[in-house]
């Protein structure tokens, strides 16, 4: 079993434009070796908005050096970049986003969705790059709900919907750099599952919804992560209640981070060259 390390609390939430109201379940700096190769995971709501006309998000902004991880639970988001590439997510729905050597990007509410209002509940994922990577051509992955393999757990203890990486032989659709699962995990009432991953590897749990027990001594409640050591393979996860889990492990990239703000490199040089970059418009441009 894998030993668990900490629990940690989110923290107040703040906003991300005027559309995201995130509580940062973690962030690069300290604890980026130990999370390696997650960077940052930003929980969205669930937050109630109400009907308007004027669409709520984050206008143009950049990133280099990553990939970020959009996975949307309830309402709709809209996605548009540099390289041309956008779309709308719903519920169930994933865009994978690779910044690398340079992007420009915004995210909005659906337009439906602004009209409409409702619930809006997602996770933002940054995945760190390995530095051979950070200067790679950006790319967009649009990972609908139906190209995303659900996989049924034993005895009717739930399913994992397995977006990155391999779970029981079913392979996720997303491209990676490096070997990473991410897994959405949705547990019922009083079922114990079971869960190995790579000795060696990250690995850190996110409870989005509901009450769980892990590896029979940590009982971990929404919004709150679990770390993990990583010596050992399994965590065991009995669901108190019916809860949704987010299972991430990854290889570690053990390589030096420096981030600013959206740029997330391996120096303090290139962090001053991406700055110098982006104002000099070698990100691309927004087209309307």
């Amino acid at each position: 079993m894998k030993k668990i390390l900490s629990v940690h609390n989110a923290p107040r939430p703040h906003w991300v434009g005027d559309g995201f109201p995130v509580r940062s379940m973690f962030s690069y700096g300290s604890e980026s070796a130990q999370l390696s190769p997650f960077l940052l995971l930003d929980y969205a709501g669930p937050a109630q908005f109400a009907p308007t006309t004027r669409p709520r998000g984050v206008g143009q902004h950049p990133h280099r050096g990553f990939e970020t991880v959009t996975i949307v639970y309830q309402g709709e988001v809209a996605h548009k970049d540099s390289t041309g590439a956008g779309g709308l997510i719903g519920p169930g729905d994933v865009q994978w986003m690779t910044a690398a050597g340079g992007i420009l990007h915004e995210e909005f509410h659906s337009p439906a969705f602004t009209q409409s209002g409702g619930t809006l509940e997602m996770v933002q994922l940054w995945v760190n790059l390995p530095a051979k990577d950070k200067m790679a051509s950006p790319g967009y992955q649009n990972l609908l709900n139906a190209d995303i393999p659900s996989v049924a757990l034993p005895d009717g203890a739930g399913s994992v919907r397995v977006i990155a990486g391999a779970f029981d032989g079913h392979h996720g659709p997303a491209h990676t750099f490096t070997p990473i699962d991410v897994w959405d995990v949705r547990l019922n009432q009083g079922a114990t599952s079971r869960f190995s991953v790579p000795a060696g590897r990250t690995l850190a749990l996110v409870v989005l919804h509901g009450t769980v027990l892990v590896n029979g001594s940590e009982v971990v409640r929404e919004a709150q992560l679990v770390q993990f050591d990583r010596d050992g393979s399994d965590v065991q996860i009995e669901a108190n209640t019916d809860a949704t889990v987010l299972l991430l492990s990854g290889e570690p990239i053990d390589e030096p981070i420096v981030g600013h703000g959206p740029f997330v490199m391996n120096s303090q040089a290139e962090i001053v060259q991406a700055i110098s970059d982006f104002q000099a418009g070698r990100f691309g441009q927004m087209h309307a």
